[in-house]
């Protein structure tokens, strides 16, 4: 069973705002994707490093934040072999945001199909 370990979250200030300066982006409702690649330090931890976010001006309260983005770790943890196999063939290494983008709480049904089509179209092939 795949888990979602302390090295594959990405924690560093630095790396974070690399990646909404210089991150390629695309949308996978109900997440929007910013991907970059790893800087060598980053690199050497895992194939990939995952920061999720959900806005606050829409979700009000920290429970209803929390909440969607335990759903979006779950989604991720489950289908990031794939993800990790297709980094596996070419070599890379990146850092990845998942925001999220719904206005409403989806079901988790939603996010994980959200997550699914993260990784299809992901364009690092």
């Amino acid at each position: 069973m795949p888990t979602f370990t302390r090295q594959e979250r990405l924690k560093s200030q630095a790396a974070i705002g690399a990646l909404f300066k210089g991150g390629q982006s695309y949308v996978a409702y109900p997440l929007r994707v910013v991907w970059k690649t790893a800087p060598p330090h980053l690199a050497a931890m895992s194939r990939v490093q995952v920061v999720i976010t959900v806005p606050k001006r829409v979700f009000k309260t920290a429970v209803a934040r929390n909440r969607i983005k335990r759903q979006i770790r779950e989604a991720f943890r489950l289908n990031k072999d794939a993800l990790l196999q297709n980094l596996t063939e070419s070599d890379q290494h990146i850092s990845l945001m998942l925001g999220y983008i719904a206005k409403e709480s989806l079901p988790y049904a939603e996010i994980a199909a959200g997550v699914e089509k993260m990784i299809r179209k992901f364009p690092g092939k």
